[in-house]
């Protein structure tokens, strides 16, 4: 579409809230939206310098815009949701979730079957679910046809079969798992008591279910009917330890929704529970490819479609981690910062960090160097490096109070550590504290050998510091002509990227796996530096309690710690072996000071 064509149909738009679709000259759809205002929302597409290239893409494709006006903004959340599920436009994000969740299915028949489902193709029938854990559904499954005897046959159990005796019992019945309705053992009233029951259960009503069972039970023993008396008792302990076992949250009768979320770059993990009566007895993971870098507002809608659609609705109070602009009608919204449903957030996001970590290692197994692939491409992009960086090395200075300078350099070949490779370089021209100069004199000194010794040359090398440390380890580069090998600085605090001569930071997602990366090496090199002069504290303090001995010296101290180890074992050893490393005269005076 040329500029007027596009200005006329943005004057036209409706200001209403509703549903917009974007199609490309040959009819295809690109994308499907919602708004509280289509025509100012419609408009941002082409008044807005996007920054998102895949965004720009999109926008000088489109060729025609419809759309469909809605009564209420929760009307276009739900209808954009169906629209994308059945159109599957191309730009926008997609639940990637190749999982079918079981549903527990109750029958509208005369005796009621209630069972495990993945599939919603009984008329009438009622579903409650999806259970992201098939376990936690056969449980309650379990528990119920434990409780009360339902069938699990799928006989026409009709008032004329059951009065004809078209049935016999059968080995359910005699196991004591069926009441026995196909012969008329139990009355369609008192059947249905049992299946109002198992609902309560089901939506997490346990304590009305437990009142029930005990009230029987103390009827039945003020009758003295004994065994009625104790079948009652065994199965309300059965409820009461069934739960005890579910997730107890609070214990307010709240009826709530939470959500919350984890993204990266290309892709986001949205976690959501459902709370009743205090109890959590619903969870869903989605996993959503992202394609036009969808804001977290953006994603946390999608997944409330879903969940308005797979839940049957949503519950009168939903807690999300940050406020929306899109209101949803008869819905109570808290951002919670602290107290029990702060920490149903923080339960959600545990469930989502859980799936990704999952869902990572089984895409790891499939295809061991994917991942690997996938970040150095990334890595090579974001810092415009000319090959791929399969090894990165990493520097960090360190220092204890200004004593024993140190720098440390890490190595990761595959974006994997590779400890073997790792080195501790002793500053040994550099007086005082420069880091400047220290720097610079390791990396010459680094890099002089790995050249002289014609060893592996890094694809990346990474200081940690500022303009200044880089600008100094650039320059040990120079001086061995070696400036052709990429070379980034991390600037502590605001964890900015910079390149030698360059005045502004690169411009990289803090979310990005590239950034990741780099802070992981940074970590990696500090890490070890710290755990080297940890070692070199503790050494000199053992060495200065023997050399602080009268007699004692530094070359008889360093004997001992090299033999025993410790001032401890050394303690401990027999006379004879201390005799054999320092000879008898020492032996004495060190018995007599450590005594």
């Amino acid at each position: 579409m040329n500029e007027e064509q596009i200005s006329l149909i943005l004057k036209t738009l409706p200001k209403s809230a509703g549903v917009y679709r974007f199609y490309d000259k040959d009819d295809n759809i690109l994308y499907v939206g919602k708004a509280k205002n289509l025509k100012n929302r419609v408009s941002s597409y082409f008044r807005t310098q996007h920054s998102s290239a895949r965004l720009r893409i999109m926008v000088n494709k489109i060729e025609r815009i419809e759309t469909t006006v809605t009564n209420t903004e929760l009307e276009a959340l739900l209808l954009e949701n169906n629209m994308i599920k059945n159109l599957k436009p191309r730009y926008n994000m997609q639940l990637k979730d190749d999982k079918s969740y079981p549903f527990i299915a109750i029958t509208n028949e005369p005796f009621p079957r209630i069972f495990l489902t993945r599939n919603r193709h009984i008329p009438n029938a009622e579903y409650y679910g999806p259970y992201a854990s098939v376990r936690t559904a056969k449980s309650l499954l379990e528990l119920i046809h434990k409780l009360f005897q339902l069938r699990n046959c799928k006989l026409n159990l009709s008032d004329e079969k059951i009065k004809n005796g078209s049935y016999k019992v059968c080995l359910e019945y005699h196991l004591k798992k069926c009441k026995g309705p196909c012969v008329g053992l139990i009355s369609e009233n008192e059947y249905d008591d049992y299946i109002n029951l198992a609902r309560d259960i089901i939506k997490g009503k346990t304590k009305l279910v437990e009142n029930y069972l005990y009230e029987n039970m103390q009827k039945e023993a003020k009758n003295l009917n004994f065994e009625e008396a104790q079948q009652w008792k065994i199965k309300w302990e059965r409820l009461k330890s069934y739960s005890s076992r579910s997730i107890f949250v609070t214990n307010q009768e709240n009826h709530l929704d939470a959500i919350n979320l984890l993204e990266d770059e290309n892709q986001a993990y949205i976690a959501a529970i459902r709370v009743e009566n205090g109890s959590i007895v619903n969870s869903r993971v989605f996993h959503i490819e992202k394609k036009l870098n969808e804001s977290p507002e953006e994603l946390l809608l999608y997944a409330i479609g879903e969940l308005f659609e797979q839940w049957d609705g949503l519950q009168p109070e939903l807690i999300i981690p940050f406020p929306i602009s899109f209101p949803i009608d008869n819905v109570h919204i808290t951002v919670p910062k602290k107290g029990y449903k702060a920490d149903l957030l923080k339960f959600c996001l545990h469930n989502a960090q859980e799936r990704k970590a999952e869902d990572d290692k089984r895409r790891a197994l499939a295809d061991p160097n994917r991942f690997t692939n996938q970040l150095l491409e990334k890595v090579k992009t974001d810092l415009q490096l000319p090959t791929l960086p399969k090894r990165i090395e990493c520097f960090d200075n360190s220092n204890i109070q200004g004593a024993y300078p140190v720098s440390s350099c890490v190595v990761f070949i595959d974006g994997k550590p590779a400890k073997a490779e790792y080195r501790i370089f002793n500053v040994k021209t550099v007086e005082g504290i420069d880091d400047f100069a220290s720097m610079h004199e390791v990396v010459y000194r680094r890099y002089k050998r790995q050249k002289e010794e014609n060893k592996l040359l890094p694809d990346l090398i990474i200081i940690d510091g500022g303009k200044g440390q880089l600008h100094a380890a650039y320059d040990a580069l120079n001086e061995l002509g070696l400036d052709n090998i990429p070379i980034i600085g991390i600037a502590k605090r605001l964890e900015e990227i910079y390149k030698p001569n360059d005045s502004m930071p690169l411009s990289i997602d803090k979310k990005s796996p590239t950034l990741k990366l780099i802070q992981r090496a940074r970590d990696e090199a500090h890490r070890f530096g710290i755990t080297h002069h940890r070692q070199l504290r503790s050494k000199n303090t053992i060495k200065t309690q023997l050399t602080d001995i009268k007699g004692i010296g530094p070359k008889t101290a360093s004997k001992l710690l090299e033999h025993f180890g410790s001032v401890e074992n050394i303690k401990t050893a027999t006379d004879e072996e201390i005799e054999a490393i320092i000879g008898k005269a020492k032996l004495n005076i060190l018995k007599d000071a450590l005594k």
